[in-house]
C-alpha cells in the first residue's frame, strides 16, 4: 500500500570531501559542521579530521552533492568536490571489500568515483599494476584497492589514479575510516 504520509523521505548520508587538510587546503571540522548546518543539513557530525561528515537530509543525492560543493566553495574558497552516499550504501561497500587485508602490512582502501566513465577508466587501470605489490578490483560504483603500508602514494595504481582528470570525481578512503562512519 502506498504511503499517505506527507513527510519527506529523510535519509542519513556520508559526505566525503576530497583533498582537505592536505596540500594547503585546511578545513577545521567545527567550521565544516557549521557550513553544512547552514546549508540546511541536520544532525551534522564530523568523523576524523580528514573531511568526513554524517548528515541527515530529505534531499536526494543528485541535489545534495552540488549544494554541498557550492556551500564549501563559498565558505572556504577552494574548488570543493564531494561524494555523498547513503549510509546503507557505505555499509554494503564495507561488507563487499574483497581482500583479506593484513592491516599490519597493507592499507585497505576504497576509491569512490562520481563519474561512470572515469570509474570504468580507473577500473581498467587495474591491469597495469603488479598484483604482488598491490591489489585492485572494481566494485559496484567503487574501486577496491589494497596497497603496502608506507608506499600507498608511490604505487603504480596511486600514480595512475592521481592524474588531473580524476581530481574532481575521485576520492579515496581507508576501510577503517568507512567503518568509523558506520
Amino acid at each position: 500500500m502506498p504511503s499517505t504520509s506527507s513527510e519527506p523521505n529523510v535519509a542519513r548520508y556520508a559526505v566525503l570531501l576530497r583533498g582537505v587538510n592536505v596540500g594547503g587546503i585546511n578545513v577545521k571540522m567545527a567550521d565544516l559542521r557549521r557550513v553544512l548546518e547552514a546549508a540546511g543539513l541536520a544532525e551534522v557530525r564530523t568523523v576524523l579530521a580528514s573531511g568526513n561528515a554524517l548528515v541527515t537530509s530529505d534531499l536526494p543525492v543528485a541535489r545534495l552533492r552540488p549544494e554541498i560543493e557550492t556551500a564549501l566553495r563559498d565558505a572556504f574558497g577552494y574548488e570543493a568536490w564531494v561524494q555523498v552516499l547513503p549510509l546503507e550504501r557505505i555499509a554494503a561497500i564495507v561488507a563487499d571489500y574483497p581482500f583479506d587485508t593484513d592491516e599490519a602490512t597493507h592499507h585497505p582502501y576504497v576509491m569512490f568515483c562520481a563519474d561512470d566513465a572515469a570509474l570504468g577508466e580507473v577500473g581498467a587501470l587495474a591491469a597495469e599494476v603488479d598484483p604482488d605489490v598491490e591489489q585492485v578490483r572494481p566494485g559496484e560504483g567503487v574501486i577496491y584497492w589494497e596497497a603496502p603500508k608506507g608506499s600507498s602514494t608511490d604505487t603504480a595504481f596511486a600514480k595512475l589514479t592521481s592524474r588531473a582528470r580524476y581530481k574532481s570525481v575521485l576520492t579515496t578512503r581507508n576501510l577503517r575510516t568507512l567503518r568509523k562512519l558506520l
